[in-house]
């Protein structure tokens, strides 16, 4: 998994609420495991019906073109579960989406791929999106994981909480068996102390999973 310490980029304001998986990648799309799904990103609301680009929708806009960054509103996210919502954001190259809320499992797959979902409150997120909108792609807004603060095209910075597991599985890029391979020392120290307590439990010998 990439790591995720800090970004620069420009964001891209989607501010509203319920943005749902089926919004985020179709169905179809989920199909072929070979398809570029970063490119069929925000599918029904990035074309038309002729697959003509729709030049309204803010990531078809060309100062957010580049956005690593989405500005939200409420549950972000929900809606069926699918991996493919978190696969296709960042193979668009969004790293990061800022909201009131998430999807439980959107922000559950999120945090073990790669890309951070940050939560702030109402009245935060208003400010922050309102400076996004006014900056029209011109400056940058920075997320850095090691400090947990954004800070807006303005200048006003924001503080964020995450679980410390999930902050350091970004940080170094681990997923759930380098999370799990963190805790080896302890894992054989308890496999030695099971060995010890229950010696019966491993009398029996096993070669190519059947007994010697």
């Amino acid at each position: 998994m990439e790591k995720f310490k800090r970004i620069d980029a420009v964001a891209a304001p989607m501010l509203r609420d319920n943005i749902d998986t089926d919004s985020i990648i179709p169905v179809p799309f989920m199909k072929d495991p070979n398809i570029d799904l970063g490119a069929h990103l925000f599918y029904n609301l990035r074309y038309d019906t002729s697959g003509r680009e729709n030049p309204g929708f803010v990531l078809n806009r060309p100062e957010y073109r580049a956005a690593q960054i989405i500005v939200a509103q409420k549950n972000f996210g929900c809606g069926s579960s699918r991996e493919h919502a978190v696969w296709a954001l960042m193979g668009f190259g969004i790293r990061c989406v800022i909201a009131q809320s998430f999807g439980d499992i959107f922000y559950n797959n999120s945090l073990r791929m790669g890309l951070l979902p940050v939560v702030l409150p109402s009245s935060e997120l208003s400010v922050l999106g309102d400076a996004v909108e006014r900056s029209a792609g011109r400056e940058l807004t920075h997320v850095d994981l090691e400090t947990q603060t954004i800070t807006s095209p303005d200048g006003t910075a924001f503080h964020f909480e995450i679980e410390a597991t999930r902050r350091r599985m970004l940080l170094e890029g681990l997923d759930a068996v380098g999370v799990t391979l963190l805790h080896a020392a302890q894992i054989a120290a308890f496999e030695t102390q099971a060995h010890d307590r229950r010696p019966w439990m491993y009398d029996i010998g096993l070669e190519n999973g059947t007994p010697a």
